[in-house]
């Protein structure tokens, strides 16, 4: 027998107070045209005061727990991939392990900003198939609004609140059964000579602020689009997969036409592709599993899609 991880439910969170284009130019020197031909982008969601990144994670786990028909208390692994934790440290993810009750296991964040989520879940597969936990829970939770500069039109407009979450549980298969359930692969990078490209402008050990995000626009677009598309293929090839197998490409929620432009070069139809930007911006770690969930919810992604 071997260890396979299969996602089981899945949930998301945005919060309440919904900020539109239209609400923008009341604060900042822009409009809706300039910022819905840029990035297709209609709104964004913000959290209230109070309202932390482990309130949106919270309440996104516990929708994800409902989906799978999991007792939070039966959960022994939660990874959360945030870059706006509640505190410095502890980890976020032990807050959530606290107000769910569970008494066992390991609880900690991942700082991978936008591909936060992706890192967690692949660090959770890892996990689960060493066979040293049984039941994880991987949040993508980000409150971007505290980090926006107000003064740089071309940031703010971009970034939104909001969380979501998926329950992955280790489950044995036997080895000469043929693979095609669970989470098949997982494929992750980096490259710190770009880190000027974008990136927060505080810290503990040089400001003791959290800064304000920076970023080089066009660069950070070319970089994206060459990446997201190399990934699809790497993890295609990894499976002796086509492009034709794909019943949906869910990819991080940050500009329309990056993603348009990413699907072109995968030769994808559009209607394989799962938008959400438009409703709620680029929310970071959170944008993967927000757009999964979307579209679990509404019905397309359904059991054994690929």
């Amino acid at each position: 027998m071997e260890i396979i991880s299969k996602l089981t439910g899945c949930g998301s969170y945005l919060p309440e107070h919904i900020v539109t284009n239209a609400d923008l130019p009341k604060t900042v020197d822009t409009s809706d045209e300039w910022i819905f031909s840029r990035t297709g982008i209609r709104q964004r969601h913000f959290a209230a005061a109070g309202e932390n990144t482990s309130d949106l994670a919270l309440i996104a786990a516990e929708r994800a727990l409902l989906h799978s028909g999991v007792d939070g208390k039966d959960v022994d692994l939660i990874v959360v991939g945030t870059t706006t934790p509640d505190r410095t440290f502890p980890a976020t993810a032990v807050k959530i392990q606290k107000n769910l009750g569970c008494k066992h296991g390991a609880a900690f964040d991942v700082q991978a900003v936008c591909s936060g989520f992706i890192y967690a879940l692949s660090v959770v597969d890892c996990m689960l198939k060493t066979g040293q936990f049984k039941t994880a829970l991987v949040i993508g939770a980000d409150t971007l609004s505290r980090l926006l500069n107000w003064k740089d039109r071309t940031t703010c407009v971009l970034f939104g609140d909001g969380a979501g979450a998926v329950v992955v549980k280790a489950v044995e298969v036997d080895k000469n059964t043929p693979v095609d359930d669970g989470i098949l692969s997982t494929h992750i990078h980096s490259d710190g000579n770009l880190e000027e490209l974008l990136y927060c402008d505080g810290g503990p050990s040089t400001t003791q602020t959290t800064g304000y995000i920076t970023m080089s626009g066009k660069d950070v677009f070319r970089h994206a689009v060459t990446n997201l598309a190399s990934v699809v293929n790497e993890a295609l090839a990894a499976n002796n997969l086509e492009d034709n197998n794909i019943d949906w490409l869910v990819p991080h929620q940050a500009n329309k036409r990056i993603i348009d432009s990413t699907i072109k070069k995968l030769n994808l139809p559009k209607n394989k592709v799962v938008l959400t930007v438009q409703n709620h911006a680029n929310t970071s770690a959170a944008s993967i599993p927000l757009a999964l969930d979307f579209a679990v919810r509404n019905g397309r992604i359904k059991k054994g899609d690929l």
